[in-house]
């Protein structure tokens, strides 16, 4: 957990003034039972009123000192905690907007979600607990020991005898919680990532009637939590009863031999009063100690997952003496490999030597698996090839400033994801500075602006999550139109007019020519006619580049390329 105290740094004299004032209020509590035996063995023994009034008035002055130091206390040690948790989620979030697509896939979304708020949670809770019972327990423990020897030496003999029963009980419980506590965080990632299925692809669970499947489903991860989380609990919770067996032997034991002393006349009755709040108090703060035992054993489970996430190397970063910028957007694949990491048998990529010219358009067919989007990838860097070289403008892109290469791609992805906000935001989400007269132009070439001035409010419109009320179509031009309001160097479509009709993506496909003039643009797609008035076509398959030309050159010279060409329009087409 080292790695983790860092983020307490802004906050460490408030995380050192609450155990201060912890420590008026555990000071106060300890006054108290020796006062009420003075009441007894002298005020009320002699029937001295004024004495009672006095010392009572004292013990209420103390109690407000208390009262002060532990409200103090409380206040400080949530305030430390709040803040802590917002900046240890803010360094994660971070440290996640790092990553690259190689980490992302290792973590799985659900898990990160998990961890940015449960897991986040549990520390925070704990850092508020620590701050307050980590310092009172101990100093009420040692405090009451202290006071119970100077009041009887003898008597005190009983906690040599309970107290390391009762600490053997509670390390082998706690040594058994341990490892039952990271199971439930793991269950709870199952659940989390269940439920985030469900709920994004709910039309699709209505659409094909498997409510009850997805309920089966749910159930299952939800018993699974359940029961982890039961196992935990009934482990944990052995201390309570531990505890109270431990707190009644040792009081019945200093109420008998307290009472043998009072009556040979070696205690007084005010003194075995004392005792017995002295060992109340002790045995109260063993179990504060082990209520903490069982929020740190789930707080180090969260802890682990949380340092993983902070320790975890980014596999893409910039180099530390970038050279070159974008300024053409010539893109060149030089003998370029590519196999994700850990796969087994053959690569995705193999050999590929392609170049796309600066005004020119290059389109990329393939079968589903044949490498298409992992070939675009690896132009901004999302992964960088196992073999080979990726050039932008004659230089290495990995010799290239992350943030320069990637401000002058534009990507348009196979699943346009849009924000919660308006239309206007969506499309200025590629270039937060972006003019009113920049949106609306790129909408119009994106062929979205008609669409969005037919809502009642424009491009003021709200946009569901994920673009929950438009259509495919719709999401997809407004994809495209936040990647064009960045006028990049390097336009790459994946795949990306799927869902708009051959209308409208002709239109479109006239527009780009004009937009995109002396700039590069790439094209993934599935169908012939989005691909046919391409400057260069590449087929990919398997992984390799086997036929490249123009349309009229590949339906001369590829089999493959016509095959293609057949399967769409039923004929040859020159």
């Amino acid at each position: 957990m080292k790695r983790l105290f860092g983020y307490m740094r802004p906050y460490r004299l408030a995380a050192l003034a609450a155990p201060l004032l912890m420590l008026l209020e555990v000071a106060a509590d300890l006054i108290q039972p020796k006062m009420m035996a003075r009441i007894v063995d002298i005020g009320i023994a002699n029937r001295d009123l004024a004495y009672v009034y006095r010392t009572g008035a004292g013990m209420i002055g103390i109690a407000l000192i208390g009262l002060i130091g532990g409200t103090g206390a409380t206040i400080l040690s949530c305030t430390v905690a709040a803040n802590y948790g917002k900046d240890l989620r803010g360094g994660l979030f971070e440290k996640v907007q790092s990553f690259s697509f190689a980490e992302l896939d290792r973590f799985k979304t659900a898990s990160l979600i998990t961890r940015l708020t449960n897991d986040v949670t549990q520390i925070q809770h704990i850092v508020m607990l620590s701050l307050r019972m980590l310092v009172r327990a101990p100093l009420l423990a040692i405090g009451g020991i202290i006071m119970a020897l100077s009041i009887n030496a003898g008597l005190a003999s009983v906690l040599l005898i309970s107290l390391p029963l009762l600490s053997v009980a509670l390390a082998l419980i706690m040594a058994r919680s341990f490892p039952m506590f990271s199971v439930v965080q793991k269950r709870i990632d199952k659940l989390n990532s269940v439920m985030r299925e469900n709920l994004t692809g709910a039309r699709v669970v209505k659409a094909f009637v498997r409510s009850d499947y997805e309920k089966a489903r749910f159930a299952k991860a939800n018993e699974g939590l359940s029961g982890a989380s039961l196992r935990a609990i009934r482990t944990v919770n052995l201390t309570t009863p531990a505890m109270m067996t431990a707190l009644n032997i040792s009081l019945v034991a200093v109420l008998w031999f307290g009472g043998v002393k009072v009556n040979v006349g070696s205690m007084s009755l005010g003194e075995v009063m004392a005792f017995v709040n002295y060992i109340t108090q002790i045995l109260m703060a063993l179990q504060m100690v082990a209520f903490l035992t069982v929020n740190i054993s789930r707080a180090k489970a969260s802890s682990d997952r949380l340092v993983e996430v902070l320790n975890a190397e980014a596999s893409i970063y910039s180099p530390k003496a970038p050279v070159g910028v974008p300024s053409k957007g010539m893109v060149e694949f030089k003998d370029v490999s590519f196999n994700y990491e850990g796969a087994s048998g053959d690569p995705v990529l193999k050999s590929v030597d392609v170049t796309a010219f600066p005004g020119q358009t290059l389109a990329i067919l393939g079968a589903t698996g044949s490498g298409k989007s992992t070939l675009v990838n690896l132009i901004p860097r999302f992964f960088d090839p196992t073999a080979g070289r990726v050039l932008v403008d004659g230089t290495d892109v990995r010799d290239m400033d992350l943030k320069a290469l990637r401000d002058s791609v534009g990507m348009v992805l196979q699943d346009p994801v849009l924000f919660t906000g308006t239309i206007r935001d969506n499309i200025r989400w590629g270039k937060a500075d972006a003019t009113d007269e920049e949106v609306i132009e790129a909408a119009r070439v994106a062929q979205a602006h008609d669409f969005i001035a037919s809502f009642p409010e424009g491009y003021d419109t709200m946009v569901g999550q994920k673009g929950v009320n438009l259509s495919g179509g719709q999401k997809q031009r407004l994809a495209i139109a936040r990647a064009l309001v960045r006028k990049p160097r390097i336009l790459v479509l994946d795949d990306s007019t799927s869902a708009i009709d051959m209308g409208t993506e002709e239109r479109l496909q006239a527009a780009l020519k004009e937009y995109m003039k002396g700039r590069t643009t790439i094209v993934i797609a599935q169908r012939i006619s989005s691909v046919m008035d391409a400057d260069d076509i590449i087929v990919l398959e398997d992984g390799q580049v086997v036929a490249e030309g123009t349309h009229h050159r590949l339906m001369e010279d590829s089999e493959v390329y016509r095959d293609i060409v057949r399967s769409q329009l039923g004929a040859e087409v020159v």
